[in-house]
Formats: C-alpha cells, sequence, structure tokens
C-alpha cells in the first residue's frame, strides 16, 4: 500500500513509518521540522528513515500551505492517510495559540479537504487524552462526552475530532482519530516528563511537581502508539485504546534514575497506564503552584 504519514519526523510518526516500511508498505512522509524542541532529533530521526531504502521518500513541507498539500496528491494516490503532525504541548498553547491555529486547524482542513477531493479510502489522525479536560467520571471512555476541553491545545484537538466526524457524514470520508495518553519511548520528546525528570536527577537538580504530587498520570508506549496507528489504518472504525496501571505523579519524581533510564527505552507492547487524572491538567492556572522534589541518593 501507498501510505501518506504527516508528522514522520516526530516521535509518534517516525514509529509508525518505521512499522509500516517493516510490514511492506511504501511511505511518503510530509514534515515541518519546527523548532518546538530540539531540530536536530527531528533530523537524526529522519536520517534513520532515509536509510531504510527506496519504499521511503520525504517531503520537506508545511501542511498549512494548501498548495504545497494539493501538489503532493497530485502526485501520488494514496490508499491510506495517517495524520500525526500537530503543535503538541498543553502549556505552550497559552503562550503561542496562533500556532496551534495553524498546525491544528487549517493544517487539518487542508489534510481533509486533500483527503476528500482524492478519495482517501480510510484517514487516521492523533487526538489526544487532553480532550476529556472537566470529565470527572473515571477510567475515561471513547463513549464519554468530550465537551470540556480546558486548554486551547485540547479545544483545537477536540475541533479535529468534530470537523472528522462532519467529513465522514457530508463526503463519507471513514476517519478515526486516535486519543493518545502521554506516549513515551525510544527517541521520545525531550519535554516530557520522564526525559525531563531523569535530565534533573543526572544534573542533581529539583524536580518540578504540580498539585503537589497528588494525581495520576496516564501514559501509553511508543510500541501501542505506532502499532495502533498503522492498524486503524486498515479499517473505518479504529480499535480502543485501553490502559492498565496508574502511575503516580509523585512516585515518579522519586524513582531511581536506573529505573528512568529503562522507562525512556521500554518497549513493551501492553503496558498502558490507566485512564485517570484530575479535572486539571498538570500546570494549568487552576493548580496550587509547583514544589520542588529531590532524589534522596
Amino acid at each position: 500500500m501507498k501510505i501518506l504519514v504527516t508528522g514522520n519526523a516526530g516521535f509518534i510518526g517516525f514509529h509508525t513509518v518505521l512499522r509500516l516500511l517493516k510490514r511492506g508498505d511504501c511511505i511518503i512522509g510530509i514534515d515541518v521540522v519546527n523548532d518546538y524542541y530540539d531540530p536536530s532529533i527531528k533530523k537524526a530521526r529522519l536520517k534513520l528513515l532515509e536509510a531504510q531504502g527506496r519504499d521511503y521518500h520525504f517531503i520537506h513541507a508545511n501542511l498549512a500551505d494548501r498548495a504545497a498539500l494539493d501538489s503532493v496528491f497530485a502526485e501520488h494516490r494514496f490508499d491510506r492517510v495517517i495524520h500525526l503532525a500537530a503543535q503538541a504541548g498543553v502549556r505552550h498553547s497559552i503562550a503561542n495559540p496562533m500556532a496551534y491555529v495553524e498546525s491544528n486547524i487549517i493544517a487539518f482542513t487542508n489534510v481533509l479537504e486533500a483527503c476528500r477531493y482524492a478519495e482517501v479510502p480510510h484517514l487516521t489522525y492523533a487526538s489526544t487524552s487532553s480532550v476529556y479536560g472537566a470529565n470527572l467520571s473515571t477510567p475515561f471512555s471513547e463513549t464519554q462526552a468530550a465537551v470540556h476541553p480546558l486548554q486551547f491545545y485540547a479545544a483545537t484537538k477536540r475541533a479535529n475530532e468534530l470537523m472528522a466526524h462532519s467529513y465522514s457524514h457530508l463526503f463519507r470520508l471513514p476517519t478515526t482519530g486516535l486519543r493518545f495518553f502521554t506516549v513515551y519511548g525510544p527517541w521520545g520528546r525531550p519535554d516530557m516528563a520522564l526525559f525531563l525528570f531523569t535530565n534533573k536527577i543526572i544534573n542533581g537538580e529539583p524536580i518540578n511537581v504540580y498539585n503537589y504530587g497528588n494525581h495520576t498520570r496516564d501514559s501509553l508506549t511508543l510500541t501501542i502508539s505506532s502499532r495502533r496507528s498503522s492498524r486503524s489504518a486498515m479499517t473505518s472504525h479504529g480499535p480502543a485504546l485501553r490502559g492498565m496501571e496508574r502511575i503516580p505523579i509523585r512516585a515518579l519524581a522519586t524513582l531511581p534514575i536506573a529505573f528512568l533510564m529503562w522507562a525512556t527505552a521500554i518497549q513493551s507492547s501492553w503496558a498502558s497506564t490507566s485512564l485517570a487524572l484530575k479535572p486539571h491538567s498538570e500546570g494549568s492556572k487552576q493548580d496550587p503552584p509547583a514544589t520542588s522534589t529531590r532524589r534522596r541518593s
């Protein structure tokens, strides 16, 4: 199959492409390679993908540029589209909301339009667990209403779900949205907790813990995320992502360094945590101030 994967220089996109290439698919990747975090990490991922062979081709482009995206669809006929490109980060959306409008609203509209006119058999896209927002019922479920997102980032991703639903209804475009829960694993984003905690422990620095550590955090291994991204593209109904155990934030701050180093590379097939969160996200304005925790030697 010929599959378009957007955001392939990103964490989940990179591993999804690797999995699809291993399966024998032909992949076209698109990424703008922005500087939300160190671009050298994204370029290193791209270098590894380029070494995979002739079944992979990378296009450096901004999905918010409709003409650029239309040219890609004019040149290629895709059997599936996996849209993983987005502006991530809850707190960053408070400081720079326009980046989320461009990447999560305009770019996603362009992807929907391109898939519509190309009559793509199925579109899979990345959503987020943040859409559950003020929902007090846990564990979270795909059957629950997600009508109270608390951050602008979450609002843009919930908008994506509604936009996709509309296109599915109006134009019979099969779509599947995957609500990822804090994905971690090899080649992960350096702004995520496990990497931040590990770096601070190595450097002997205090770790910021929000809400005094009195909440849990949902996490999902990269292995599951990339597998579900690739599998859901094969049908019009994506599988549910369900969890198994809770990880208290305070516990992460006191884990031995050896475990934290191991956790960043874990590839267990079913190690997702349960879907349990407090009403407010880490570091939101409603939270008590952050406190610092030092790991004892």
